[in-house]
């Protein structure tokens, strides 16, 4: 196991060494959990670039699709790389640290059962993490759909046009968040002679939400055959879209309440903790 540890330490410093006058990252694409990570991120993306296979490859699609969803197609390939790479680097310091510990204790079935474990546990940890984020951000913009709606209709009932009314709305709105960076996005196509259609739908594609779906269909409907029943159907979905926010923030609050049961459980052990230690060291005496 020495001998093995000493070949794992010396290899990973050849490579170190050689990423690091071959690779390079853009610091400014690096998110927290990477800038804790950052001097071995080269040697990572070399790694990850070397091991060229078709469950990889396979499995860097699906990242990157997740990653455009996120933060959009702007370097999406290079946020990918990053990510994987610091996958690649748990799991080649996870090896490192169990030769070591396993070089100490002794290899057996049970620490390699151990060991896999582990380091299965920390990659899906990375991935649910990422995972998250997608549900989060699907969430928020559920949250913030139905108020865009009703501003919406509010502005084409007065006269303006749907595509002038998303404008004003984004020109006024001081919020940051996925909906109104997409809308944005979607807005700015426009300006640049992309046709109404083609971003709308781009815009539904990126948002990946049902009710955001159902809405840019209606205004695809309204954009090729015209429809003198925007507004109604429109404050159709609207009443649906706010029943289903009201139902999300239940959902949330459930998921809360059941989330203080343990905190709950621990304050009131160490509370019966206290009052009953008095009473069992009488007893004692």
């Amino acid at each position: 196991m020495y001998i093995l540890l000493i070949i794992e330490i010396a290899l990973l410093t050849f490579i170190y060494s050689i990423s690091k006058s071959k690779i390079s990252v853009d610091q400014e694409l690096l998110g927290k959990e990477d800038k804790k990570l950052k001097a071995f991120l080269p040697m990572g993306i070399y790694i990850y670039r070397l091991i060229d296979i078709k469950a990889v490859r396979s499995y860097k699609t699906r990242i990157e699709s997740k990653i455009r969803v996120l933060h959009g197609n702007i370097n999406s390939e290079q946020l990918t790389e990053i990510y994987l790479a610091r996958e690649v680097l748990i799991l080649v310091f996870s090896l490192t640290f169990l030769t070591f510990v396993g070089s100490q204790i002794g290899l057996d079935s049970s620490f390699a059962l151990f060991s896999m474990t582990l380091i299965a546990a920390l990659l899906y940890a990375v991935d649910k993490q990422l995972n998250n984020k997608m549900k989060e951000r699907a969430r928020q913009l559920q949250m913030d759909f139905p108020e865009f709606l009703s501003k919406l209709i509010l502005l084409v009932n007065a006269g303006l046009t749907v595509t002038g009314a998303i404008s004003k709305i984004i020109y006024d709105c001081k919020k940051d968040n996925s909906l109104y960076y997409e809308l944005n996005n979607a807005m700015n196509e426009i300006k640049t002679g992309k046709p109404e259609f083609l971003a709308y739908e781009e815009f539904a594609r990126r948002c990946r939400l049902q009710e955001i779906t159902m809405f840019v269909s209606i205004l695809l409907q309204n954009l090729k055959k015209g429809n003198d029943e925007l507004i109604p159907i429109l404050k159709l979905q609207a009443n649906t879209c706010w029943e289903n926010r009201k139902l999300a923030a239940r959902k949330l609050g459930e998921e809360a309440s059941t989330k203080l049961l343990v905190p709950m459980m621990i304050i009131f052990i160490a509370i019966l903790g206290m009052i009953l230690t008095p009473a069992v060291l009488q007893l004692n005496f």
